[in-house]
């Protein structure tokens, strides 16, 4: 271990940063409390206090990766990955889909992103890819730096692309890839189909040991794994509070708060925030509050957000006493929770991440949206055709077609990008949304 390195690690991660991200933490949770006395007439209740805590806690998470390197092993993985075996080894995880996300709510993708094209990189590629590369070619990166990789570990449950964006990856940093290769599902997983993820995780332990410098300890795995179905129930209670009329939380407070559900599985610190902010939706519930203050009708999205126009399109939709309550997307986070069984960490990771929404089929997606709709009393539908993510919104025209027939709810198809600027119209998106608004009626 390198003195210099574990030194700068040392003042700014354990010291230092701390103690600025706690001031800074304290002057925004002001700022909440003073903007919901003075804003009793607005039309969103406004942000979470908890929010401010989380942003604390996702900050620092990007301060120990920026000094990890030379003190701490890292690995870099996808957000559908089987994390608790690198947690257990104590690798330091970087998430690039987060990072890219962060890129994009700061408004940073379009320079960052135009290096990877310049490099021949299509538009077509999703734009967490373009984002992810073009920051390591640019050096450009709202968090200082990201720290290098000693591993790299890709799922292929949310997509393909993720497969072939990690190969650039390992290229690049000459690295160890490790590919968990999950069959797709039509129906719930068999048993041969969970025993072949499993083999693959078992496989993958003696690589990560070699990395990590050290063996599991199946204590600490089985300690990990706990945290993260905790975690998961969580925000899963947090998600369902949602049902309630008028909802205290709108989907916008779960893609902007599920941070550490991704980045952070496996920690207590991410299972005593969702306790937190489970106990301040609460608060909001008992006292009659409602996130978006004159509550009319109450609608589903689906697929990412489009995370460069949460506020505008959060004002937008309240302005029409519109609430998205619920989310498919933040909603994969947690209801995959009852599937989690400590007791057995490997095998539960083998069948939980089986089941993410996009290694499920179409008519399974459809199945869970027309619950969602039931569940939560929804009046319409928003279906986010995302130009960067394909296996999300493959299918969705259908879809649409079904809820409006089936379900008899109004359905709009909103064409769009998760991350990238380009290819959005705020004209065209407003007109839209205003016509579907009227639809509801």
């Amino acid at each position: 271990m390198n003195l210099t390195a574990q030194l700068k690690y040392h003042i700014n991660y354990d010291l230092l940063g701390p103690a600025v991200l706690r001031f800074q933490r304290w002057q925004d949770e002001r700022k909440i409390r003073a903007a919901a006395t003075k804003n009793g007439d607005a039309l969103l209740a406004g942000t979470l206090r908890t929010t401010a805590r989380m942003k604390e806690m996702m900050a620092l998470h990007y301060l120990q990766g920026r000094y990890a390197n030379r003190v701490k092993k890292v690995a870099w993985v996808t957000s559908g990955a089987p994390v608790e075996i690198l947690k257990a080894l104590d690798f330091v995880l970087i998430y690039p889909e987060n990072h890219a996300a962060l890129c994009g709510a700061r408004k940073q993708v379009v320079e960052i992103a135009s290096a990877a094209e310049d490099a021949g990189y299509s538009r077509d590629i999703c734009s967490y890819a373009r984002t992810d590369i073009g920051s390591l070619i640019s050096g450009k990166t709202p968090v200082g730096n990201l720290p290098k990789p000693d591993l790299l570990l890709c799922c292929n449950n949310i997509c393909q692309t993720v497969h072939y964006w990690y190969r650039v990856l390992a290229a690049h940093f000459e690295v160890p890839l490790v590919l968990i290769d999950t069959p797709f599902l039509y129906t719930d997983a068999q048993e041969h189909q969970i025993a072949f993820v499993k083999q693959q995780l078992e496989a993958m332990i003696p690589i990560a040991e070699r990395v990590a410098g050290r063996s599991l300890s199946y204590a600490r795995l089985k300690e990990v794994a706990r945290y993260s179905k905790e975690a998961a129930e969580l925000w899963l209670e947090i998600l369902n509070r949602a049902q309630h009329k008028p909802s205290p939380i709108t989907a916008f407070d779960g893609f902007i708060n599920m941070g550490p559900i991704v980045d952070l599985r496996g920690e207590a610190e991410t299972v005593a925030l969702y306790a937190s902010l489970l106990a301040e939706v609460d608060e909001r519930i008992a006292a009659g509050v409602g996130a978006v203050r004159h509550e009319r009708k109450r609608v589903l999205w689906d697929n990412l957000p489009i995370w460069f126009k949460l506020g505008k399109l959060s004002n937008l939709l309240a302005s029409h006493g519109v609430n998205i309550v619920v989310s498919n997307y933040t909603y994969a986070w947690g209801e995959l929770a009852p599937m989690m069984d400590i007791e057995r960490p490997i095998e539960m990771a083998a069948r939980v991440y089986l089941h993410p929404i996009l290694n499920r089929s179409t008519g399974d997606k459809l199945r869970a949206m027309k619950k969602l709709v039931a569940d939560f009393a929804l009046d319409g539908a928003i279906l986010h055709s995302d130009r960067s993510c394909k296996p999300y919104s493959v299918g969705q025209i259908d879809q649409r077609d079904r809820l409006v027939k089936d379900v008899g709810i109004p359905a709009l198809l909103l064409e769009a990008d998760h991350n990238d600027p380009r290819s959005f119209s705020d004209e065209q998106a407003t007109g839209r949304i205003e016509a579907f608004v009227e639809m509801m009626g």
